[in-house]
């Protein structure tokens, strides 16, 4: 079992920054992939960003130039620097953790999610 806990939610107004964290605990040794999605009521939930154990990071486009995605392995922490934040990403932000796979599209274990608000 993995628990994934997020914090650094909140309300930011436009062109502001917000950091995420999601510590992870449970039964495990180590996890391979962890990463950030996020999910807007009636649409899809989208990688917002992914990063291996090796620490190779993948973004989605809209995000690109504005968001950092890190992680201290020691911690079992995912972090998810943004920055230049816009009304349109404003969603509830979901931690992602895998224990196996460095696939994080594969997505095994979730956090509760929390919500960023982006005031224009």
């Amino acid at each position: 079992q993995v628990q994934l806990v997020e914090s650094g939610g909140g309300l930011v107004q436009a062109g502001g920054s917000m950091r995420l964290s999601c510590a992870a605990s449970g039964t495990f040794s180590r996890l391979a992939a962890m990463g950030w999605y996020r999910q807007a009521p009636g649409k899809q939930r989208e990688l917002v960003a992914g990063i291996t154990r090796g620490g190779i990071t993948n973004y989605a486009d809209s995000v690109k130039g504005r968001f950092t995605i890190s992680r201290d392995t020691a911690k079992n922490t995912v972090y998810l620097q943004m920055n230049i934040l816009k009304p349109e990403d404003t969603d509830v932000y979901y931690c992602a953790a895998n224990r196996y796979s460095e696939n994080i599209r594969t997505t095994e274990w979730w956090g509760q999610g929390t919500q960023v608000t982006v005031s224009s």
